[in-house]
């Protein structure tokens, strides 16, 4: 590393040498293919976007138009993807935006970033328990079973009657159920996501099926309704507006990346998992859009279990509860992957000293980062049971647009810095694909609310806190004690 501990930077050749480091105690084992990757990266993808807010960003900002927004936010994931890719393939090790903003920005950008992913994997995960929560009761509710409204929903959400909502059950339990499978290793947690993203996507393409006989293209026109007189609110700034609240619904390729220090040939396989799920997760969510909004009026469409209202609303009530289960499977996969990808940025930020030694321990038994992972889990699970899901989603947005910008900056900022190091993978049409992602991603978030902006800014002011109170000190002692070398011990 050169400079002082703001701006001290790691090589790649660093990076790859403190991944393998001598005895492999605290190296993470390569056990993922190329189809873990794919199922890894719908199963992230396909979650709370699909199944909850399709119906809220329909009814409050596109209309119709929402179709459009998955369309602008899959062309700009599209640019992100291929730039994750490059970097995935040269330097696959756990760690994601964190390591590649190391490698290129320096110390204390990494910090921000690293902070900033807290927002995109943990908030992420949180919100589809949430999410995930929504449809558990529905489900249970079919069947004559209730939870006590104070245990139903986290304070301020509204409830039918006028109830008081206390703390979200369903979605910490689930929180700590999936901490718990990803404590036991990797490939458990891969041969369930596996199951679970099949048994989804079977059932999402039996919705496109079913409802497409059933669309009214009435509901369909106009496809961009008309502004109300305030930004976001419908017409073409509502089309930018949900395209910026549904981005969340994009986040779970770039779980792929945190997993590139996991895979057996990351070189060829990162690439293809991260723009094979990408992919298939945007012609999913656009196809959903437009049967959704073609069987529902969309003003109609903001509750908890859109894509089952849509089904009850054509009188197919038996499949109706088959929707549900997906949707249950769908988000358990998601928040699956957002805990695995927190776990890792914190196991690489603890090897760098920017974080307590502890979150970089690696199970004896498990091979898994499993203080990192428990800690996680159980700051997930209380958010996840305490902040309503409308504010954890445009926080998610915002802290991923955000993340994706550093992300463009990196490849162009590497094509210079370190030509001449191996790609196996090189984004086409450089520099024209990078600037593009990082047009795209900071358009999307101009699209935000301006107190998302302020949430982010003060996320990030507590974050800087930490660093400086923390971070900076205790890297700089791991650098003065083990140059090029910030592996810690195993246990």
């Amino acid at each position: 590393m050169t400079g002082n501990s703001l701006t001290a930077r790691k090589s790649i050749a660093d990076i790859l040498a403190a991944d393998a480091d001598g005895d492999g105690t605290s190296r993470l084992p390569r056990s993922l293919s190329a189809f873990d990757l794919v199922a890894l990266g719908v199963g992230a993808t396909i979650g709370a976007g699909i199944f909850v807010l399709t119906g809220t960003a329909a009814a409050n900002y596109a209309g119709p138009g929402l179709t459009l927004s998955f369309v602008l936010g899959g062309i700009a994931c599209g640019f992100v993807a291929l730039c994750y890719a490059e970097l995935a393939a040269m330097v696959p090790v756990p760690g994601s935006t964190y390591t590649y903003a190391y490698a290129t920005l320096g110390e204390a950008c990494a910090w921000i970033i690293g902070w900033d992913l807290v927002l995109e994997y943990a908030m992420s995960a949180a919100t589809v328990a949430v999410g995930w929560s929504g449809y558990a009761r529905s489900l249970l509710a079919d069947v004559g079973l209730h939870l006590p409204p104070f245990l139903s929903a986290a304070p301020f959400t509204p409830l039918p009657g006028g109830v008081d909502a206390g703390f979200d059950l369903p979605a910490a339990a689930i929180i700590g159920l999936l901490t718990l499978l990803l404590v036991r290793g990797n490939r458990e947690s891969a041969r369930v996501n596996v199951v679970m993203v099949a048994i989804k996507v079977a059932i999402i393409l039996a919705f496109i099926g079913v409802g497409a006989a059933h669309v009214n293209v009435g509901l369909w026109s106009p496809l961009v309704p008309e502004n109300t007189g305030t930004f976001g609110a419908f017409g073409w700034s509502g089309v930018l507006r949900g395209a910026g609240v549904v981005f969340f619904a994009f986040i779970g390729f770039e779980t792929i990346s945190t997993a590139a220090g996991e895979t057996r040939r990351p070189q060829r396989d990162a690439p293809i998992g991260l723009l094979g799920s990408l992919a298939i997760s945007t012609v999913l969510y656009v196809a959903v859009a437009a049967v959704l909004t073609g069987l529902v009026p969309y003003r109609a469409l903001d509750v908890p279990d859109p894509i089952a209202k849509a089904v009850e609303a054509i009188g197919f009530g038996a499949f109706a509860v088959a929707i549900k289960f997906g949707a249950i499977l769908g988000l358990t996969t998601a928040a699956l992957a957002a805990l695995y990808g927190q776990a890792r940025i914190f196991y690489a930020m603890a090897r760098d000293g920017l974080l307590p030694p502890a979150f970089a321990r690696v199970h004896p038994r498990f091979r898994t980062p499993a203080t990192s992972q428990i800690t996680i889990g159980a700051v997930t699970a209380l958010v996840a049971g305490l902040v309503p899901i409308d504010l954890l989603g445009e926080l998610v947005s915002i802290g991923t647009l955000f993340a994706f910008v550093v992300i463009c900056t990196a490849v162009l900022v590497l094509r210079r810095t370190d030509p001449g190091r191996p790609r196996p993978f090189r984004v086409p049409g450089m520099p024209v694909v990078p600037i593009l992602g990082i047009l795209s991603c900071l358009g999307l978030m101009l699209g935000l609310p301006g107190d998302t902006w302020l949430r982010l800014a003060l996320w990030l002011v507590v974050g800087l806190a930490i660093y400086f109170g923390y971070g900076r000190r205790e890297a700089r002692l791991r650098r003065m004690s083990a140059p090029g070398l910030p592996a810690v011990p195993a246990r």
